[in-house]
C-alpha cells in the first residue's frame, strides 16, 4: 500500500473529515440539551476511536486493527483537540454572544481542522510511526 506523505494525507482528510462531519453534526445534535463542553467530550471520545481505526486500516496503510497502545496514543491526541475546539467555541461565544448555529458551525469545523492539521502530524510521526529506513554514510579512513 502507498503510504507517500501526500497519499498519507489525502486518506486522511476524507477519513477523518467524514468524521469530523459526523461530529459536527452530532454537536448541532446534543448542544441544546447538554451543556456544550459535555457534549463536545462525548463527540471528541466517540469520533477519536472510529477516526483511529479508519487511520490504522486505510489512512497509514496498516490496513488492520488498531491495537489498544494505538488508541491510547491516538488518545492522547484528544485533550489537545478537545481544548482547542471548546476554547474556541467559548472564545467565539464571549466575542460575539448571540452566535446563532452557523457562526458555531463554522468556528467548530475551523477549530476542529486547525486540530485535524496538528493531529495529522502526531499521528504519522509518532503514532502510526513506521521504522523508516535512515540512509547511513559510511565513512572510511585510511592511514598512510
Amino acid at each position: 500500500m502507498d503510504t507517500t506523505g501526500l497519499t498519507s494525507f489525502i486518506r486522511f482528510v476524507v477519513c477523518g473529515g467524514g468524521v469530523g462531519l459526523l461530529s459536527s453534526g452530532a454537536m448541532l445534535l446534543l448542544a441544546g440539551p447538554i451543556p456544550f463542553a459535555v457534549a463536545n467530550a462525548l463527540v471528541t471520545v466517540v469520533s477519536t476511536l472510529l477516526a483511529t481505526e479508519l487511520h490504522s486500516r486505510f489512512t497509514f496503510g496498516g490496513g488492520e486493527r488498531a491495537s489498544w497502545r494505538v488508541h491510547v496514543k491516538s488518545g492522547l491526541t484528544l485533550a489537545v483537540a478537545y481544548l482547542f475546539t471548546t476554547g474556541a467555541m467559548l472564545l467565539l461565544h464571549a466575542v460575539r454572544p448571540g452566535a446563532g448555529p452557523w457562526w458555531e458551525q463554522a468556528v467548530y469545523l475551523g477549530a476542529s481542522g486547525l486540530a485535524g492539521l496538528g493531529r495529522f502530524a502526531v499521528l504519522r510521526l509518532v503514532v502510526f510511526a513506521r521504522d523508516w529506513k535512515v540512509p547511513t554514510v559510511s565513512v572510511v579512513m585510511s592511514i598512510t
